[in-house]
């Protein structure tokens, strides 16, 4: 145990860090969203959600912007509920794809991978206002097809300047 110790301190002083140093750093602040995303969305989007080329966009740019906007709180929603199907760029990078929908899982879990994805892999400001269940059971309320769920995204990204 000694050993142990002594080489883990070892390593913090080579490295030049202190012990706990990056504690704060890796802290997730919605671990039933991560376990939910890992389960349902890491397979194309990745473990950190930076996306797959030719498969699934990264989702660190742009849920962060959208959590401020009624309109980007809607298709945070609608997204994991219906899926998105067809082109859409982000970074300058075009994904032709058909993300499945996930109206199976609860609305609980759902905001909880939403604000997974917004906050701790997006780093959305800590102020903002998390998603709840309501917010999901809002966007379930008005079914829509994976194509009108990437049609209102279009129309997101032209009205926040994206």
């Amino acid at each position: 145990m000694k050993a142990q110790r002594a080489a883990w301190l070892l390593c913090w002083t080579v490295a030049g860090a202190a012990p706990g140093a990056f504690a704060d750093e890796t802290a997730v602040r919605y671990p039933d969203g991560a376990a939910t995303f890992q389960a349902n969305c890491a397979v194309c989007h990745g473990h950190e959600g930076r996306g797959q080329p030719s498969l699934a966009p990264p989702l660190t740019a742009y849920p962060a912007h959208y959590i401020a906007a009624a309109a980007g709180r809607r298709q945070l929603a609608m997204t994991v509920l219906y899926g998105m199907f067809g082109d859409i760029a982000v970074d300058q990078q075009h994904y032709n794809f058909k993300m499945p929908g996930f109206v199976r899982l609860g609305d609980d879990a759902l905001a909880g991978v939403l604000n997974y994805v917004v906050f701790d892999l997006a780093h959305a400001p800590a102020d903002a206002k998390p998603l709840n269940a309501a917010d999901v059971a809002a966007a379930r309320e008005e079914p829509a097809t994976g194509e009108a769920v990437r049609q209102h995204r279009a129309a997101l990204i032209g009205a926040l300047g994206l």
